[in-house]
């Protein structure tokens, strides 16, 4: 047995072997000690001569010890017993059926049924056919979804934040740099061969039965993915074993099709998980997910990950939904069948894989038993998406006769508890049956007749090694009859047999046999049958799961009282008492302040934010993301009226922290996130900045965030949210047309402050930060303190203001002169030769900044300059 597992052993390398042994499975060695420590079992030691660790558990338990393995982090592999024990010649013949990982999980006892579970491949494709390009591709196994894309090298990480893939398939020649791409994901390096274009082509040909791959809607220039995906079918055989027929088709995924969100952004809008738990709760697709199926769930994290670019395709989801929201009757009843709706997707990757149970497929039957309800409420609709899903719903009638003829109408939840056949499908089946019945009831007879005739209250049992026998107790040894033949003596009975019951246990043992194993061989027929039906089955799961979205989102804008956005192709966003999408839902109904928006060539294209911490300047700019996103993906939005001028882009750079990881400092990944949206920002493109800058000395501060500021208006010319506590900043609106100073209305009361949350038109007159300190529960003796510094300070700015003012009276227009012949600072020499003479104080303080890394800067402080 030993030798038969280490063989299997070899077969799987790292991944850990749980080994079929009978009713339990074992692990032995390392592979033991590392389940003692991570499942907490026992470990027993086997041949004491050589001392093997071994640990095991019911097999019954396998889907929870299983889970405990994949979260571990651990790859693992199941060995079966593939013959029946009883009919082994010697030892029992075991297989490894399964290689399972973080990627590769079909059990929905494992999978979290509301999250798609990806497995990716991700390849940087050679210089020579396609500079700086990369290749992705990614399947959802149990759902049997599976696309692949390329595209720039510098978008990878955006594309794999959106995804979240469990697991990653990488070369090993490239594991190095790519692995730096994604965290909290399981890397599997496969070797350069796994990727090779040959090979690849030849696995993807196989697998959808063609001879050549253009038909798959792929353009020349992205026939690298191929590669990729290839890679991922590879795996898929060696880890699996089993057919991949519920993957019917590899989809093109077209970046221009969706809008474009970094990874910078997608983490600091929260849009799936949240910053602080990485949850999904709390985050903006936690708070608005009303589907009432797993698929449903899935289909809407989907729409999230990727918000539409087309207009046609936008209004033809809104029009569905906003049919459901009018529609109470309709909304409702859809939702109410959608309830009897099992994970078809997930089931049918069961059934594809030889994995399916008996409950399995009944839930099939069941499933498909409501879709004619679901189909009538259809009929007559509206919307031409609602016309369409109900013209296109198959009933599958053929396949849910067949079921239901076949299945009883309680499925066990395991092959091994029988009764999983309706009686009539199959007469000799009906037959055994009934012979075994039939005996066993014989026997019940058989005993009273006994007793009855020897007087001796005896009991008729069954065991595996003498079948069934007659047991009596010591105090009535001496009646027994002749013909009993004793078989065994235990502490207080004897236990005989005889020539007539031995002939009924035959029979009914044959008869009992004989129909487990025809049952079973009727199981898997049915399975297959259903097999067969994958890709109608999967065409109705996703009509299913859009019927779910469209209804919850339309649930959810009844709920909340969204309105209906307005969609334009026009560089505007207008949008009227705008509301925080998951705060208006996780605070009490009317707590949170809406907030109004207009941004567009009349109103100013960038405004300026400004007012105190705490005040709601970042909730006010993340929640026009959050609105512009969820109109892109065709939903309702938090809002009295909303006018969304489509973007291709959103771009998000709040907040900020290290990357100790990657070496990179907090004000260094900010620079990195800025410079990246100032690089690829187009002009409808969606940009909300917060505090850019912070992380460096004032001036420098001041200095980029002023010219940041003018890049976005004269370089780029996108609808920009700039909050800032840089006051200075608000001159620009007197220079720059497209630039408009909004703050976040404060009250003054009693020494203390209080928030409004209310956008208005001005620039903030101050910070307020002592008195959000105070808030915050920053020591009395600290404010008291910093209250006198700023007195300080800011009587010593007057005095400054006061001189400059009448230098400039004098100086007449050369007013940057005049403030540098009151510095002795090492830069006044460079200045001197500028024409300042047009230059703001501002622009002389942005000047000084880029001035500044040519001199030494500590002689004097700069803003002393």
């Amino acid at each position: 047995m030993m030798r038969q597992y280490n063989q299997a052993k070899s077969e799987v390398g790292d991944a850990l072997l749980l080994f079929r042994m009978g009713d339990f499975y074992e692990l032995f060695n390392d592979d033991a000690e590392v389940a003692s420590k991570h499942l907490g079992l026992a470990i027993a030691k086997r041949d004491k001569k050589n001392a093997i660790p071994m640990a095991g558990f019911p097999y019954h338990q396998l889907d929870t010890y299983l889970g405990k393995l994949i979260k571990a982090g651990f790859r693992v592999a199941v060995c079966e017993q593939v013959e029946d024990a009883q009919a082994a010649k010697g030892l029992v013949k075991r297989e490894v059926t399964q290689v399972v990982t973080p990627g590769t999980i079909t059990d929905q006892a494992i999978l979290d049924p509301a999250e798609s579970n990806y497995l990716a491949a991700i390849q940087i494709n050679p210089k020579s056919k396609h500079a700086n390009n990369a290749s992705v591709a990614w399947v959802e196994l149990s759902t049997g979804q599976f696309a692949a894309a390329t595209l720039p090298e510098a978008k990878l990480a955006d594309l794999l934040t959106r995804l979240n893939p469990k697991e990653l398939l990488v070369r090993e020649d490239q594991a190095e740099n790519l692995e730096q791409l994604v965290f909290d994901t399981y890397i599997t390096r496969r070797p350069k061969w796994a990727f090779a274009e040959k090979q690849t082509r030849q696995v993807l040909m196989k697998k959808f039965d063609v001879g050549t791959l253009d038909g798959l809607g792929f353009e020349d220039h992205e026939s690298d993915v191929f590669q990729v995906a290839g890679s991922v079918i590879d795996y898929l055989n060696e880890t699996q074993k089993c057919s991949l027929d519920h993957i019917q088709v590899l989809s093109p995924y077209q970046q221009n099709q969706f809008v474009e969100i970094d990874q910078a952004s997608w983490r600091s809008l929260e849009i799936s998980q949240t910053i602080r738990h990485h949850s999904r709760h709390g985050s903006l697709l936690g708070v608005i997910d009303r589907c009432v199926t797993p698929m449903g769930s899935r289909l809407l994290g989907i729409w999230i990950r990727t918000p539409l670019t087309s207009q046609q395709k936008i209004e033809r989801r809104l029009d569905a939904v906003e049919e459901t929201a009018q529609d109470t009757k309709l909304r409702e009843g859809l939702r109410s069948d959608l309830k009897s709706i099992y994970d078809l997707q997930r089931l049918l990757a069961k059934v594809s894989t030889g994995r399916a149970s008996p409950r399995d497929l009944s839930q099939i039957r069941d499933t498909l038993a409501i879709l004619p309800t679901i189909k009538a409420k259809l009929t007559g609709r509206n919307s031409n998406w609602l016309v369409q899903m109900e013209a296109d719903l198959d009933l599958c009638a053929d396949l849910r006769t067949q079921l239901d003829q076949a299945l009883s109408d309680d499925c066990p939840m395991h092959l091994r508890d029988g009764g999983i056949i309706r009686e009539g499908y199959n007469k000799e089946l009906d037959e055994l049956r009934e012979l075994a019945k039939g005996g066993k009831e014989w026997i019940a007879q058989y005993q009273q007749s006994i007793q009855e005739e020897t007087g001796i209250p005896l009991k008729v049992g069954f065991n595996k090694v003498f079948g069934y026998y007659l047991e009596v107790t010591h105090t009535h040894r001496d009646k027994v009859p002749e013909n009993f033949i004793r078989k065994q003596t235990l502490k207080n009975a004897e236990r005989y047999i005889t020539p007539e019951l031995k002939e009924y246990e035959e029979k009914v043992l044959s008869a009992d046999s004989s129909a487990k194993d025809l049952e079973f061989d009727l199981f898997n027929q049915i399975r297959e049958l259903a097999g067969s039906h994958a890709a109608r089955l999967l065409a109705i799961a996703e009509i299913v799961a859009s019927i779910d979205v469209v209804t919850s989102l339309g649930q959810l804008a009844i709920e909340q009282t969204y309105c209906r956005p307005t969609l334009t192709p026009e560089s505007t966003l207008e949008i009227v008492e705008g509301r925080h999408p998951v705060l208006d839902i996780v605070q009490p109904l009317g707590a949170f302040v809406p907030n109004d928006t207009a941004l567009d060539e009349e109103a100013g294209f960038i405004h300026l934010i400004t007012g105190p911490n705490m005040a709601g300047k970042s909730t006010y700019i993340r929640q026009v993301a959050l609105i512009t996103l969820m109109a892109q993906i065709g939903s309702f939005v938090p809002a009295k009226s909303a006018t969304i001028g489509i973007v291709d882009q959103i771009f998000a750079r709040v907040g900020a922290s290290d990357e100790l990881s990657r070496g990179q400092s907090t004000f260094m990944v900010e620079m990195t996130e800025t410079a990246r949206i100032l690089n690829t920002a187009s002009s409808r493109s969606l940009v909300i900045l917060d505090e850019i800058g912070r992380g460096t000395s004032t001036y420098d501060g001041v200095s980029l965030a002023w010219a940041i500021v003018e890049y976005l208006h004269d370089h780029i010319g996108c609808r920009t949210l700039f909050a800032t506590h840089y006051h200075e900043l608000t001159e620009l609106q007197q220079t720059f047309n497209g630039v408009r100073n909004w703050n976040v209305k404060i009250q003054e009361w009693e020494e203390k402050i209080v928030f409004l949350h209310k956008i208005v038109q001005g620039a903030a007159d101050k910070s307020y930060g002592i008195q959000v300190a105070k808030l915050a529960g920053v020591p009395d003796w600290v404010n008291r303190r910093a209250d006198q510094i700023l007195k300080n300070l800011e009587s010593q700015s007057r005095d400054d203001q006061e001189q400059v003012k009448s230098a400039t009276s004098k100086k007449g227009s050369d007013l940057q002169l005049t403030l540098f012949e009151y510095a002795d600072h090492p830069l006044l020499e460079k200045i001197r030769g500028l024409d300042t003479n047009h230059m703001t104080p501002i622009q002389a303080l942005q000047v000084l900044g880029e001035m500044q890394t040519q001199v030494d800067p500590d002689k004097v402080p700069v803003n002393q300059a």
